[in-house]
């Protein structure tokens, strides 16, 4: 018998100074029974990150041609590709061949940081693609909080999020590793 995805619902109410963005969002999210916890927080801080009306998340772990977040316009043409973990070089330049912005969200500490070395030279030639990083710590103290109703006040200015979990604050400044090209 297959395991079935755990339905997770977020109130995340968004203030990002940086883009003049306010909204508050109900966001409910299937985690993939493969997926851990703190992949699936690492999708919400993307979404965070970069949220907008026409952001959707994307079927996850169980479709290879989609990201986890992508952002469409009305012609069906993506405008945002968003990968969060550590994909694979040729589906980071498939992306950027398929849309107008990519950004790749790793964690995972030292294994992250294998990653970019491994992938840094052919990643850098890639004018759309932009790369964060979020520090293993914070994204262990992100996922320390997970629970199935979470209640999250986001707030982004000069790229660094003030987190405020259930009552429990939490900082996060992401490590910019590659930066889209002007």
């Amino acid at each position: 018998m297959a395991l079935k995805s755990t339905i997770y619902k977020i109130g995340l109410q968004i203030a990002d100074l940086d883009r003049n963005y306010f909204q508050t969002h109900a966001l409910t999210i299937a985690r993939h029974p493969s997926e851990t916890d703190e992949r699936m927080l690492m999708r919400v801080l993307a979404f965070a990150l970069h949220a907008d009306d026409a952001l959707v998340f994307g079927k996850g772990l169980s479709a290879e041609d989609e990201p986890d977040l992508w952002e469409k316009d009305l012609t069906g043409a993506i405008h945002h590709w968003i990968e969060v973990g550590l994909p694979e070089e040729r589906k980071i330049r498939r992306a950027c061949g398929r849309s107008e912005h990519v950004l790749v969200l790793t964690y995972g500490g030292r294994i992250a940081d294998m990653w970019w070395q491994q992938n840094e030279s052919s990643l850098l030639r890639l004018d759309n693609l932009s790369v964060i990083n979020i520090a293993q710590d914070d994204s262990k103290a992100l996922t320390a909080k997970a629970d199935r109703n979470m209640n999250i006040q986001c707030t982004v200015q000069e790229h660094e999020l003030w987190l405020n979990i259930d009552g429990e604050a939490l900082h996060i400044v992401p490590t910019v590793r590659k930066q889209e090209a002007p």
